[in-house]
């Protein structure tokens, strides 16, 4: 079986490649991230208002869920432990 070796490349090179300063990249990161929030597809007052009415439903929905089989379990172990007697 042969053994291979692994052979790290460290070269050399200056972090700072690009010449540019410490305030100058901060300048450049914050033109990105103004250029990345221009690319975001706000939502319409009306998509967000039927988006937060189906959130709210929902929830809505699994509380009375949790609410109608919390209290049948309740009244099922109620009703094994007085047979148990």
């Amino acid at each position: 079986m042969e053994e291979t070796k692994v052979v790290e490349n460290k070269s050399k090179t200056s972090k700072n490649k690009s010449g540019k300063s410490f305030f100058g990249k901060i300048r450049d990161f914050f033109e990105g991230v103004k250029a990345e929030i221009g690319k975001i597809i706000w939502l319409t007052k009306d998509d967000v208002v039927k988006q937060t009415t189906a959130v709210v439903v929902a929830s809505i929905v699994c509380c009375i869920l949790i609410a109608v089989l919390d209290y049948a379990f309740e009244e099922g172990i109620n009703l094994l432990m007085s047979v148990s007697k």
